[in-house]
């Protein structure tokens, strides 16, 4: 609501125009990124589901990231192409708040899930006899979906209390998406009550997320440095660095603009890191999570091979 009593309709994103000399550019920049995005992703899920020797729970997992990322990708980067591509700098209150809800959902399920392949990884390197019955199929899907579940809770309170505040400063938002940091900025009405919420529920969703990969990696540390044979620890220490390699680089972050304590005061920053963790790190993930690992370098063989003999045939 406007201070003349007009109701906000729409807002006018502003931080393309920081980019106005590069901007032809950075729109073939992140095109490019963008469908190599979708590509990889979209791949690891064919791959993991044509081929039999990846049917498990870490795969299963995987997989579940791959979706994330196209989704996460898939709700931030069209809009960043709309507005480079054709100055078109408007967006909706609906497609903001519709945009602003996706993204805490994929965001929040990605920190979730991470933490579910951490008790995953514990699990497989810490009780390797006991796996199968530790991690049945229902068990993954039933941890799937309270990842889900409990990242719907907070897709929910968190749009709400935001999108609750009166906006009557300015609809111009110095930033490239809906998201917290630039709307607060725009707020009129007092905002701490809901703050603290949203604060809680950040502080909730990454401690949690961060307390249970932590907490995963030190039985897997300490069951690693058991093991006699230099050859018996490369194969654990590996996929785990694969994984917190790419959980680091998702929660670093989300913990530098969410929890540094000035939350929208430094939107330059906040600009660059959001560009890193919305287009850059959905494209890393396959390739940090999932390419590294053998196991998927030897089912990519099998399915082009696959591929060489039916076009010979």
């Amino acid at each position: 609501m406007a201070e003349n009593g007009t109701v906000v309709t729409e807002f006018i994103l502003m931080a393309p125009l920081l980019w106005a000399e590069l901007q032809m550019g950075l729109f073939f920049v992140f095109l490019v990124l963008y469908l190599i995005t979708i590509g990889g992703n979209l791949g690891m899920i064919v791959l993991i589901q044509s081929d039999c020797r990846l049917q498990t729970s870490m795969y299963f997992f995987l997989s579940h990231l791959s979706f994330l990322d196209i989704c996460y990708s898939s709700v931030i980067v069209p809009q960043l192409l709309e507005t480079l591509g054709t100055d078109k700098m408007v967006i909706t209150f609906e497609h903001c708040t519709t945009q602003f809800f996706f993204f805490t959902l994929c965001a929040s399920t990605e920190c979730f899930l991470s933490a579910v392949m951490a008790y995953d990884l514990y699990v497989t390197v810490c009780t390797p006899l006991l796996y199968a019955t530790a991690m049945p199929p229902q068990t993954r899907l039933r941890l799937v979906a309270r990842a889900y579940g409990g990242a719907m809770v907070n897709s929910v309170i968190r749009p709400g209390c935001t999108f609750s505040i009166s906006f009557c400063k300015s609809n111009h938002m110095d930033f490239f998406f809906c998201d917290l940091p630039p709307l607060l900025k725009l707020a009129c009405s007092e905002t701490r009550p809901r703050e603290r919420v949203i604060y809680l529920l950040a502080f909730l969703v990454i401690t949690t997320s961060v307390s249970v990969i932590f907490i995963s990696y030190l039985f897997i540390i300490q069951a690693v440095l058991k093991i006699c044979s230099a050859g018996g620890k490369a194969k654990p220490f590996s996929t785990c660095a694969s994984h917190i390699t790419a959980v680091a680089l998702f929660l670093g972050t989300l913990i530098f603009i969410y929890l540094k304590g000035n939350m929208g005061k430094s939107l330059g920053e906040d600009n660059i890191a959001s560009v890193f963790y919305t287009v850059v790190i959905p494209l890393l993930n396959p390739m940090v999570s999932s390419l590294r690992n053998k196991e998927v370098k030897e089912a990519l063989k099998r399915v082009l091979n696959r591929v060489k003999v039916s076009q010979v045939e």
